[in-house]
């Protein structure tokens, strides 16, 4: 559904895949100055300690594959998480431009 909702926006998503945490904390790993994290603590999960302790911002936006409706809901549910993750950055992005 996550794919879907990109792709009906317009987003190219074909690049799109899930990552192992061993991608980011091996050697070879790509530096990063910042990080958002998207893990909800609410629901029990943990986020990550990065290494090299870049600039690290918490996000916490509803995991909406764990929404539960209608396909058509479940559908309009993505489309507001989406929104958020993209008010979110575009504000992020305005304050560091």
């Amino acid at each position: 559904m996550a794919l879907e909702t990109l792709t009906s926006l317009g987003i190219n998503a074909s690049y799109a895949r899930s990552k192992n945490w061993d991608e980011f904390a091996g050697a070879g790993a790509p530096i990063m100055d910042v990080i958002a994290t998207v893990c909800d603590s609410a629901a029990g999960e943990t986020c990550p300690v990065w290494p090299g302790h870049p600039t690290t911002y918490h996000w916490p936006f509803p995991d909406p594959a764990k929404y539960s409706g209608s396909e058509e809901d479940t559908r309009t549910h993505f489309r507001e998480v989406f929104a958020m993750i993209k008010k979110r950055i575009d504000n992020f992005l305005a304050c560091e431009g």
